[in-house]
């Protein structure tokens, strides 16, 4: 018999610990420590699962009795990754070049079972697309948008929980909470694999 589940949330985003809250049962949450570059070459999906499963693994070496969720997201213009602008020239010029355009976003998630020996069932992967059409606005616009939100640790430059919505003119996705950075469907979906039970029978004894 697997011991008792004890969860822990491989990422030090704020988003993804907001996310990952909803489902209201208790995690710690690890940072950690990887290079998270783009290989030469490597597709942004490609990308994005890759680290979202380095994440859990890195937490999982010293955490070896958890369930770890680890995630990454990769935005995608005609095949190059947007990375985190990280300033307000970059953010800028991200916008600019997403006017009027699609976007992908790639987000991964990845549930490791630290507690199960089985390889083939110790780790799950995935990862849910979501296509965003942006509007096409004035620089002026895009600009002040910027100033008010500072959305420079996302990718892409806007936040679609705040403000960055008026940025976006169609989202497309199987999950809601995918842009975000944590899609919470496929989450559930590997939890109850593992035998997690979201709602406990109060007819049992």
């Amino acid at each position: 018999m697997l011991p008792p589940s004890r969860f822990i949330l491989a990422s030090g985003s704020l988003y993804r610990r907001e996310l990952l809250s909803r489902l209201q049962f208790p995690f710690s949450v690890r940072s950690p420590d990887i290079d998270e570059s783009p290989l030469d070459g490597e597709p942004p999906a490609q990308t994005a699962l890759r680290l979202a499963r380095q994440k859990a693994e890195a937490i999982a070496r010293t955490e070896n009795d958890a369930i770890i969720i680890g995630s990454d997201q990769v935005a995608n213009l005609d095949g190059q990754p947007i990375g985190k602008p990280g300033t307000h020239a970059n953010a800028l010029a991200q916008l600019k070049r997403m006017q009027g355009r699609s976007v992908i976003f790639h987000t991964a998630v990845c549930v490791l079972d630290g507690r199960c020996n089985i390889p083939h069932s110790r780790v799950q992967t995935a990862t849910v697309d979501t296509t965003v059409l942006f509007r096409t606005l004035t620089v002026e616009q895009l600009d002040a948008y910027l100033r008010i939100e500072q959305p420079y640790d996302c990718a892409g430059s806007a936040k679609n929980e705040g403000l960055g919505i008026t940025l976006i003119a169609s989202i497309r996705s199987d999950d809601p909470t995918a842009l975000t950075g944590l899609p919470l469907i496929t989450v559930c979906d590997m939890l109850s694999r593992t035998g997690w039970t979201f709602f406990a029978d109060s007819s049992k004894p």
